[in-house]
């Protein structure tokens, strides 16, 4: 048994190419802030998402590698992703709609909950989901 006790997620960190694409699509189309990040010696971006942050690191040669790595066309709602809670994931998708490569159109999952699949500019999947009802 372990004393070790995760509260929650405090940050998720992606690896970009573009950060002013990748700001379009967090900020931009997903409604998140902006906020400041410590002043490293490495270009980034940090965005919050309710209580969970987005931290972006510019590709270089000394970062990992940018993007999602599974070829475009075996991307799917099984491959790794993030998810964001949305009030309603039908009406976020729609709001997408020619704005954002999807994935998966929405769905309803077997307990109710809706969900949808797009890919953010360097092709890490974003899923938008609202739980189920009651």
């Amino acid at each position: 048994m372990t004393s070790v006790r995760v509260k929650h997620i405090d940050h998720i960190t992606l690896v970009v190419d573009d950060l002013e694409a990748s700001q379009a699509f967090y900020c931009g189309l997903l409604g998140m802030e902006n906020v400041p990040r410590p002043n490293f010696d490495f270009e980034g971006r940090w965005f919050q998402a309710g209580p969970t942050q987005i931290h972006l690191i510019k590709a270089t040669d000394k970062s990992g590698m940018s993007g999602n790595l599974e070829p475009s066309e075996r991307r799917t709602t099984r491959s790794h992703h993030l998810a964001f809670e949305v009030e309603d994931a039908e009406a976020a998708a729609a709001e997408l709609e020619g704005k954002a490569t999807f994935v998966s159109p929405p769905k309803r999952r077997p307990d109710g909950a809706v969900q949808a699949f797009v890919q953010d500019p360097d092709g890490h999947i974003v899923e938008l989901c609202t739980p189920p009802k009651g």
